[in-house]
């Protein structure tokens, strides 16, 4: 069995090796393997050299490096990444230090065990440690939260998480469509109209960055989720 990694990046050369360390430490389940598509969507810093560097100098690990000849967005880079994987399931992964590895394992649990065929890590549950930020933030993603509930009746804590990890089959025959952070709600929507899926949800830890420590995520992406709530949960495009 294997787990593809997929990790979309943009402007974290500061960060890329720090993450890329904690995947090489990650032990997983059941001697599941592990394979990295890290997918650079044209950053204007240094991330891809410090990404060849590292490749370089870790021959063991399974990375897989794909870049972007333009900015594209971070779905965009997600969208390559899963086209990309060959493993048996995908995680996303984002290049900051905002969400930790070693939590994977609680995300396959459900998989391994049969049970579950989607898992999303909620940061708004469980006794994992919370960097504590900013309020509207956290209301916005919780706003978001139920009323993408509202039209895929599902009962989820944290929609707009980051962690999320998927049967490959699943992921893989979606059309997905969205190019920047309408990711989220997109893929929420059509993976809830799927037959029988099984969806869990699972308690995970969040260190989260300031504006100033490289945050991307603004209000602009908030009204764009909306839309995109209300185009595939209305319109089932």
């Amino acid at each position: 069995m294997k787990l593809s990694i997929v990790i979309p990046a943009y402007n974290e050369a500061r960060t890329i090796h720090l993450i890329l360390n904690k995947i090489k430490e990650v032990v997983l389940l059941g001697d599941v393997e592990k394979e990295i598509i890290i997918v650079n969507d044209c950053s204007k810093d240094e991330t891809e050299q410090a990404i060849l560097n590292y490749k370089t100098e870790n021959p063991d690990l399974n990375i897989q490096y794909r870049k972007h000849e333009v900015n594209k967005g971070k779905g965009a880079a997600l969208h390559t990444g899963i086209k990309e994987a060959s493993g048996d399931y995908i995680i996303i992964q984002d290049a900051d230090l905002e969400y930790d590895p070693e939590e994977y394992n609680l995300m396959l649990k459900p998989i391994l065990n049969g049970m579950g065929d989607v898992v999303f890590g909620s940061r708004f549950i469980g006794a994992q440690p919370h960097r504590i930020l900013f309020f509207w933030h956290s209301l916005g993603n919780k706003v978001l939260t139920t009323l993408s509930n509202m039209f895929t009746n599902l009962n989820l804590t944290d929609m707009e998480t980051c962690y999320k990890l998927f049967r490959s089959d699943i992921i893989k025959n979606i059309q997905l469509k969205e190019n920047r952070f309408g990711f989220e709600p997109e893929v929420t929507a059509k993976i809830a109209r799927i037959p029988k899926i099984r969806i869990y949800e699972v308690g995970i830890s969040y260190y989260g960055r300031t504006y100033e420590e490289g945050k991307k995520i603004g209000w602009k992406d908030g009204f764009r989720a909306i839309y995109c709530i209300l185009k595939y949960g209305l319109f089932k495009a």
